[in-house]
This record gives structure tokens, sequence and C-alpha cells, in this order.
């Protein structure tokens, strides 16, 4: 009896140390009792022992909920507190904006307002409070310190010192269960759905399990409907889903997290130690490694979602086929795209105009990267690039609107390296993306000469400035430019006369899109630099640790290299570097391809299928490390 005692002691309470993770025994003993119990509520539908086709969907959508605050209590403590108080604010503001008549609008939109900015600030205390006091002490020049006020109030309240005031620790997923209250909140507001029947619907749309802490983000429009559909499984959408589930299982442990413990990992702890080829190798090996880590999650919550009869949005399509940074961010993370264009692109002038706040974004977020950088260089920079779009603002009216639909591009992409993480690194990685869409959208307007001469133009300049200002930047500037524009010039002087004089269109537009699919990549991977110096770190100091981090890596990569030791560093870490070609491979595998295995495998008998699956769950085995690394994107 006391050891049964503990036993549920233990199931019933949080340990930071083994939350529930989908790639841990614990996650899929939880999801088989979930699954059991919720066969047994469906096969009492069928049998008519809940009256009414409302009782049984609610019942089913009720206890959903139930296991959904379980789950997030498991993995994130008493956090579960804020999820609760969360959903509850959506849903009884939903009610009250539709409780409100056609002429009472303004009474709508204050609650849309009113819902929209409590979430938000929920949001900024708990991710934003470090950056915001960084940025107050660098202005003011204070030392003021973040404190815990919550968990002040609990201490107060319980009269224990059981909480740790001294600093504020980011609850799980609060990023993806906020935008999906936004979203729900603004879809109200604009009649584009009715607000949830009852809070047992609407808590199970907040907290569905498989998808609250990493996301895909679901909207109210695309999932609330789905509450109120009975259950199908049939036999190849059961294949699907089981498909779906191993392969985010492959993703994750061979690809994701054998790279990031066998090297990636050792090279960001300490670019320094390492030599430029393999901090280089190291980005480029990050760039899968964060792919397969998030998109396996998303493939993990759709596969789990599918044999619970719900339908997940698709998150990722092969985003490293993307041949501009344009149709890069149409590919990956899909979901948060997509949100960004509806709730913040469009509502700030979308490709038409901006407005006064798409100017108050892009000019306090300047502001905010001028004063947070640690080199004066950075704010040099952030100055010149103002001065520059005032200058062409005021010198080229022609060109204001299409200023004006770019000011609204910047503002997103800023804004959505802001949401990724707190800190200047995240701020840049977000900023350098929207300066390459930018960059897309002029140079797709261009000819093939003015192609040539303003890449020939750019490496000279960075050449001329690595000759007078000697730095590892520059060098490597000059080096990247150097390679665009001899790429350039083969295309034009080169390729297409050679494919124009013999009639092969074919190769010429294959030649291509290798090509731009190569400068994409190498481009997004660049950014990573960025995104993965400023990841994993105590929001505390975040700042100056991810920017030392990213300036090692550029000294490394743009000093001298010894090349007389690749051939030692391939050897040494050859299981890393065939691990990535294989993933990246895979990854660039035509979709037909890959469509084409996935029902294959769906169709088949189950015994097959269980046998691939024993197989493919034995292979993961050999790659799985002593310590289980957490989702990349939990921290989000």
């Amino acid at each position: 009896m006391r050891d049964l005692i503990s036993f549920l002691i233990d199931l019933f309470s949080f340990d930071k140390e083994h939350p529930l993770l989908f790639t841990q025994f614990n996650f899929w003993a939880f999801f088989l009792l979930v699954f059991a119990g919720f066969c047994l509520i469906q096969r009492s539908c069928r049998k008519g022992r809940l009256a009414g086709k409302d009782n049984k969907l609610t019942f089913r959508n009720g206890y959903l909920f139930i296991v959904s605050l379980f789950f997030y209590f498991k993995t994130s403590g008493l956090f579960v507190l804020l999820l609760v108080f969360s959903t509850f604010l959506g849903y009884y503001l939903g009610i009250w904006m539709d409780k409100q008549q056609e002429r009472d609008g303004w009474r709508r939109k204050a609650l849309m307002i009113t819902g929209v900015a409590i979430n938000l600030l929920v949001l900024f205390y708990f991710k934003y409070a470090y950056f915001f006091t960084d940025i107050h002490n660098n202005i003011f020049h204070t030392d003021h310190q973040v404190v815990n006020h919550l968990a002040q109030f609990a201490n107060h309240f319980t009269k224990t010192p059981r909480f740790d005031a001294s600093k504020i620790l980011l609850p799980v997923g609060i990023s993806f269960f906020t935008f999906q209250n936004i979203s729900y909140i603004v879809d109200v507001y604009k009649n584009k759905i009715m607000h949830a029947g009852n809070i047992l619907d609407f808590g199970f749309y907040t907290t569905f399990f498989p998808q609250l802490v990493a996301g895909p983000i679901v909207r109210a429009d695309q999932f609330i409907p789905q509450l109120y559909k009975p259950y199908f499984l049939g036999r190849r959408q059961f294949g699907i889903a089981v498909f779906w589930i191993v392969n985010g299982l492959m993703k994750k442990i061979i690809l994701s997290d054998y790279l990031a413990v066998n090297f990636v990992d050792r090279v960001f702890d300490n670019p320094m130690l390492f030599t430029g080829f393999e901090n280089l190798s190291a980005l480029f090996i990050y760039s899968l490694q964060v792919y397969a880590d998030f998109s396996g999650y998303t493939d993990i919550a759709i596969g789990v979602a599918m044999l619970m009869g719900f339908y997940l949005p698709k998150n990722f399509n092969s985003p490293y086929k993307a041949t501009n940074p344009a149709g890069f961010w149409k590919r990956w993370h899909m979901s948060l795209s997509n949100w960004l264009k509806d709730y913040l692109y469009i509502p700030l002038g979308g490709n038409r105009r901006a407005t006064a706040a798409s100017y108050i974004i892009l000019g306090g977020m300047l502001i905010v990267v001028a004063l947070m950088a640690q080199t004066a260089w950075v704010t040099l920079v952030v100055t010149t690039v103002i001065g520059i779009l005032v200058a062409v603002y005021f010198i080229f009216p022609r060109h204001r609107r299409e200023f004006r639909t770019n000011v609204n591009n910047m503002d997103t992409m800023l804004l959505g390296g802001m949401w990724h993480g707190a800190s200047f690194n995240f701020i840049t990685w977000g900023g350098l993306n929207g300066m390459g869409i930018l960059v897309y959208k002029w140079w797709k307007k261009q000819g093939p000469r003015a192609r040539v001469v303003a890449t020939e133009a750019l490496f000279a300049l960075f050449l001329l400035a690595d000759i007078l200002w000697p730095s590892p930047a520059l060098n490597l500037g000059a080096v990247w430019t150097g390679i665009i524009a001899v790429g350039t010039a083969l295309r034009y002087l080169l390729v297409n006369p050679l494919c124009d004089r013999f009639k092969i269109q074919h190769s010429k537009f294959k030649i291509e899109k290798v090509w731009n699919i190569f400068l994409t990549f190498v481009f997004i991977t660049f950014t990573r630099l960025f995104f993965r110096s400023g990841s994993n770190l105590d929001p505390a100091e975040a700042n100056q640790v991810a920017w030392n981090t990213a300036k090692s890596m550029v000294n490394r990569i743009g000093s001298p290299w010894q090349t007389d030791v690749i051939p030692d560093i391939i050897a040494t870490y050859g299981n890393v570097f065939i691990v990535f070609v294989i993933g990246m491979v895979i990854h660039w595998l035509p979709e037909r391809l890959k469509r084409r295995y996935r029902l294959a495998f769906a169709t088949l008998p189950l015994w097959a299928m269980g046998i691939v699956v024993v197989a493919a769950i034995f292979v993961v085995y050999q790659f799985i490390t002593a310590d289980l690394q957490p989702f990349i994107y939990f921290q989000f």
C-alpha cells in the first residue's frame, strides 16, 4: 500500500527534471492511457449510453480538456494556473462580444482590445521582463533587477518562502497558447466564428496537448468546427498517423539529438576552441538540427491528433527547397507565418500602405537594436540605415508606395524575430530575414546585366573595406559576395547563352533552381548564427552571452583556415557528417516520392506495419543519448 501511495504521489506531482516529452516512455504510457479512455468514451457514445449528439461531443471534449491540463501540469507545474486563466479569459470574452448588439459595436471592439492587451501583457511579463529592464538600464544607466512579483505575492499569501522571487521563469509554450487565444478573440470579434458552446469545448481548443507546448499554432476558425464533428479514423488515416509519429521520432532522435550532442552543442558552447571549418560546419549542421527538431515535434503532434480524429495544420513544407528568402517563410513554421500575416502584416496595411503604427514599430525596433548593441559599429550601421531610409523616402517620391509596403514586411520579420526570444540576437535574426526578403523583391525586378553589375559592385565594396579595415567579418563578407558575384556572372555569360544556343531550357531551369536553393540555404544558415546563439540561455544574461557567441563564431569563420587539418576533422566526426548528408538528401527528395512511400506505409497490412514500426524503433534506440534533449521550441 505504501508503494502504491508513493507511486500515485509521483504520478500526480510535477517533476521539473522529468517533464512529459514525446521522446520519453512516460509520454507514450500517458498517451496510451488517454487513448484507451478516449476509445471507451467513443464506445459508450456508439452504444447510446450518453444521450444526444451534443452531450457525447461535450463529454469527449471535456475529457480531453482535463487530460490536456494534466499534461501541461506535468510539463510546467503550477503554470497550469496561467493556462486556466488564459482559457477562461478567452471563453468569457467571446461570449460577451457575441452578446453585444450591432449598435454597440464600440463595446465589442473594447472587449476585443482588452482581451488582446491582457494576453500580450501576460506574454510580455514572462517573456520580455529582462529584455525591457536591460533597455531601461542601458538608457538611464541604472542597475534595476527583475523581481518576480507573482512569486512574492504567492509567498506572502502562503506565508512561506516556497517560490523564488529573484527570477522570472518562462512557462513552456506560452507564446503558442497566447497566440491561439488572440486569434480566437479577434475571429469572434470579426464574426468569422461564433463563440464556443461551453467552457469544456473552448478549453479543449486552447489546451489540446499534442500541440500545446510547441505548436503548430491552431487557428480558431480551423479547429473549433472540428470540436462538433463525430470521431472518424479510417484505415488509411490510421496508417498515416502512425507514419507521422514514427517519422517525427526518427527526425528528433536520429537527426536532431544526435547532431546536437555529438557536434553542434560542443562548438556553440565554446567556438574559440574549434577551427573555422568546424564553426562553419556547426552552422550548416544546426540548420538541419533545428528543422529536424521542430518539424519532428510537429509530425508527432499531427500523428497523435489524427489518431483521435483531429487534424492539425501543416507546419513545414521542405523549407530548404526554397529558392528565395520569401519562399522559405512560406515553407517554414507556416502556422506562425500565416498568423503574423493575418493578425499583424495585413492590419498594418499589408502590401497596400503603411500606417502610423508601421513607422512607430520600425523606428522603435531600430532604436532598440542601437541601444542593445554591444559594439559601436552596430549602432553606426543602424543609424546609417535609418538615414538612408529617410533619404530614399523623400528623394524618390515615385517609390514611396513600395517603400511603405516594405516597411510592413520589415516590421513583421522584426516582431517575428522578437517573438522567438527577448534578446538582441533574435531581433538581428529577424531583421536579417526581413532584409533578405526586401533584397529578393528588388532583385527579381532587375535585368541580368543589372544583377551582374550590382553583385560585382558589392563584392568590390566588401573587398576594399576588408583591405582598408581588415576584420574577420569583412573578410567573410568579401568571400560570400565574391561567390555570389562569380555565380551571377557565370549564369549571365555562360549558362544562359549555352542553354539558349542548344535549346536546353529545361536544364537551364534546373541549374538556376539549384543555384537559387544553394544561395537561399546558405543565407538562412548564416542568419541561424544569431538564432542559435540566443537559444537555451538564461534571460538575465542572454544579450551579452549570445552576442559574444555570435562574434566569436564570425571571428573563427572569417579568420584564415588551417586547411591541412580539415581531412582529420571530417574523419573524427565522420558519423556526424554522414548523418547530416543523409538527412539533407532525404529532405531534398521530390515531394511526390515522399507521398508515395507515406501511402505505401499507410496501406501495409497491420502485421507488416507493426514489423516496420518495431524495426524503426530499434534503429531510433541506437541513437538515443544519455540525456534526452528537450525540443528547441519549448522555450518559445
